[in-house]
């Protein structure tokens, strides 16, 4: 958004400036080959008084005119380099500098001479651009006697030196819309970066919250009045939506611990009731499994609502020691299980995050994992650096998920449903994304190779500017 913005501002930027440097640029021409139009046209206009009395004198008197219109037009073209010459209504020369000139052989002079024979003076060429090298500037003037044009004065001049003129007086232009331009784009960074600061405190706040930080807030102030308006929204929406998950989270937890209590007190009633009854009674052990279940559901929501209220502390860890000594302390466990639990990968990769919550989540997923390993079956916990992340990947030889069922993994109280006879609450993988996601981590599934479920938790390397950092 910011480089539309920005383009946009300066291509509107740039039009003003063009718009107004380009006539101003095409006027200073305009002069600049006017100044040159008129002295021309005055040395045609000279030229034109001395050859009436050459004409005149062709036929009456002496030739001592045309000797010295000669002289004249030689030591113009000698100190100017100006071709200029006088030539009859049928173009022969009268004369001329160079002596060989004919005049009129080009299409330019051939015009030019044609409006002075119908008794006005050339109004020049169109306009001669810099660019232009095989231009040159043809001016023409009649010699008007007793009323009747009985000649006509060319001047064909190089248009070097008027381009050169031309550029120069370019150049200030140019100067000046450079750094117009300059200062338009420095606005235009500094215009864009004020509207759309707000946005980016506003995108900032958002992506905290969604990644589990419900502290984040928008800073009210800079911007456009509409976008600290909306920020200021967005602050209370936030609010709002904090409150109504705190109350939430209090209620679960409230919930689970006063159950707690009622459910113990029940349990040990059955447990006494069972003790009246025959050994081996299949109606007392279901009633006592689901109790015990029940209490288990009841533990891991108040676990779960611990979770999502904790503070995070994070800092520099070692989590492939981490682990490697979480797998360790799991080891005797897969071992009842006939399940073999291995770690791979380097003995030390660093990532950012608390050790405390990282413990637990791997405890819950190598235990999730061990869980649904039959036996002979394999679980291996690896750990590599992948650019900027730390990726812990805990894989199992189970079963595995279908894709549809892989979609819903972490869903709270979800169970897949052929494992419906296994032990647990379909809360443990809930409470791992919740400790995890709220140290900026995050943890996703997929299939495992050649079968099996693969959990890989993603860590950042670098400190994520959580505000519970250390």
């Amino acid at each position: 958004m910011r480089t539309r913005l920005l383009l946009l501002l300066i291509l509107l930027q740039a039009g003003v400036l063009l718009a107004l440097g380009v006539p101003l640029a095409a006027s200073q021409a305009a002069t600049e080959q006017q100044r040159l139009v008129v002295d021309r046209i005055d040395d045609t206009a000279r030229f034109a008084s001395l050859a009436q009395f050459a004409t005149g004198a062709e036929r009456e008197a002496p030739a001592g005119a045309l000797d010295q219109l000669k002289e004249e037009l030689d030591r113009y073209h000698e100190l100017y380099g100006i071709r200029a010459g006088v030539f009859r209504r049928d173009g022969r020369p009268l004369a001329s500098a160079p002596v060989r000139w004919s005049g009129v052989a080009d299409e330019e002079a051939r015009t030019a001479f044609d409006e002075a024979l119908a008794g006005r003076r050339s109004h020049g060429p169109g306009q001669i651009w810099p660019w232009e090298a095989d231009r040159r500037l043809v001016v023409a003037s009649p010699v008007v006697r007793d009323g009747d044009v009985v000649a006509v004065v060319l001047t064909d001049s190089p248009t070097g030196a008027l381009r050169a003129r031309i550029l120069r007086g370019w150049l200030p232009i140019a100067l000046g819309e450079a750094a117009a331009m300059a200062l338009a784009v420095a606005a235009a960074f500094r215009l864009t970066g004020w509207v759309l600061s707000p946005v980016r405190d506003l995108d900032r706040a958002a992506h905290g919250i969604t990644t589990g930080r419900m502290n984040s807030r928008v800073a009210a102030a800079g911007g456009p009045p509409e976008l600290r308006r909306l920020a200021a929204s967005f602050n209370e929406m936030a609010d709002h939506v904090e409150e109504v998950l705190e109350q939430q989270r209090a209620f679960v937890a409230d919930a689970s611990h006063q159950l707690r209590n009622p459910l113990s007190a029940l349990l040990l009633r059955i447990d006494l009731l069972g003790l009246e009854l025959p050994p081996g009674s299949q109606e007392f052990a279901s009633v006592r499994a689901e109790g015990t279940r029940l209490a288990r559901v009841l533990d891991d929501l108040l676990d779960l609502a611990v979770a999502e209220q904790s503070t995070v502390h994070l800092r520099t860890t070692d989590v492939a020691a981490l682990a490697a000594e979480r797998a360790d302390s799991w080891r005797p466990v897969a071992d009842r299980a006939e399940v073999t639990l291995r770690t791979v990968g380097p003995s030390a990769v660093t990532a950012w995050a608390d050790p405390i919550a990282l413990s637990s989540a791997l405890d819950a997923l190598v235990d999730n994992a061990i869980k649904f390993t039959p036996a002979g079956g394999t679980v291996e916990v690896s750990c590599r650096a992948a650019g900027d992340v730390v990726r812990i990947e805990v894989a199992d030889t189970g079963t595995g998920l279908s894709e549809e069922e892989l979609s819903r993994v972490g869903d709270r109280f979800w169970r897949a449903g052929r494992h419906q006879n296994v032990s647990g609450s379909g809360l443990g993988l809930s409470i791992v994304r919740a400790l995890l996601t709220s140290g900026g981590a995050d943890i996703s599934y997929g299939h495992n190779a050649p079968r099996g479920l693969r959990a890989t938790v993603r860590l950042p390397r670098e400190d994520p500017g959580h505000p519970g950092t250390e």
